[in-house]
């Protein structure tokens, strides 16, 4: 995690490198004062959606946790419309864009799966089973594969019964 933190700095240099430079641009193309009220609208827009999802959010976690469901996918979809909010809110045109693409439904659900797979890696299978539920995998009957190499204690064969579920935990390797 602290690794990736030395690229901030040039990061939010080059944002900001960025907007001032499509800021001129927009400027230049539609006028100055035309470019100052967008940017000024956008950012009350996102001001008064910031306030909207983060009222979603609550509400989809508090009905996730009263229904007894995992509230992970509630969170990621709350996440990803307060980042976007929060993005819309800036000042800026690019961060306004990515703000609003991140509201539209598809790329919000499209994002949210990212979250979500991201937060699988780096937490514990079961803190991931708890915050998004059991991992939906799929099952394919077949020949029995060989083992890549002996193990030094003969593994117990696994018990296949139709009717009856198996519990275990994924382990991804």
């Amino acid at each position: 995690m602290r690794r990736g933190l030395k690229y901030v700095p040039p990061a939010l240099l080059l944002l900001a490198l960025l907007e001032l430079t499509v800021f001129v641009l927009v400027g230049r193309a539609v006028g100055f004062g035309a470019a100052v009220l967008l940017v000024f609208g956008a950012s009350l827009l996102g001001l008064v959606l910031l306030r909207r999802e983060g009222m979603r959010a609550w509400r989809g976690f508090r009905a996730a946790a009263q229904a007894g469901r995992p509230p992970g996918p509630e969170v990621t979809d709350g996440l990803v419309g307060l980042l976007g909010a929060l993005l819309l809110a800036m000042p800026g045109l690019v961060s306004g864009v990515v703000g609003l693409l991140l509201l539209v439904p598809p790329l919000r659900r499209l994002a949210g799966g990212g979250v979500r797979r991201a937060t699988e890696r780096r937490v514990s299978s079961m803190v991931a089973g708890d915050l998004f539920g059991p991992r939906r995998v799929r099952v394919y009957r077949g020949a029995p594969q060989p083992a890549p190499e002996p193990s030094p204690a003969p593994a117990p064969q696994p018990v296949t019964d139709p009717g009856k579920a198996i519990e275990g935990e994924i382990v991804d390797r």
